[in-house]
């Protein structure tokens, strides 16, 4: 997967958030997005994007932590605990438990 790499103290996930959304996690082609219903404020929306990748892996809110793209849509979170393979393997679950 693209979106996945390995990175000291974990993987890291490059992750696309759509703020206002319908809150859903989506892994198609390599890509991985995350809508969230909070709006681009105050960093509303990085938190729960943070909450809900963190759910959807099985870790825990704080082992995720946002390390790019604060005020972008495509945010990096650096996910502890895991390296690239295992965060991929949980990626493909969600996908297959969502489809």
């Amino acid at each position: 997967m693209r979106a996945v790499r390995d990175a000291p103290g974990g993987a890291v996930i490059e992750v696309h958030v759509r703020p206002r959304s319908r809150p859903a996690l989506a892994v198609a082609g390599g890509h991985v997005v995350v809508s969230v219903a909070a709006p681009p404020v105050q960093g509303r929306a990085n938190d729960e994007a943070r909450r809900a990748l963190a759910a959807a892996v099985g870790v825990a809110p704080s082992d995720v932590r946002l390390v790019a793209g604060t005020r972008a849509r495509t945010k990096k979170f650096l996910v502890s605990g895991l390296d690239g393979h295992q965060l991929e393997a949980r990626l493909h679950g969600v996908s297959r438990s969502a489809g």
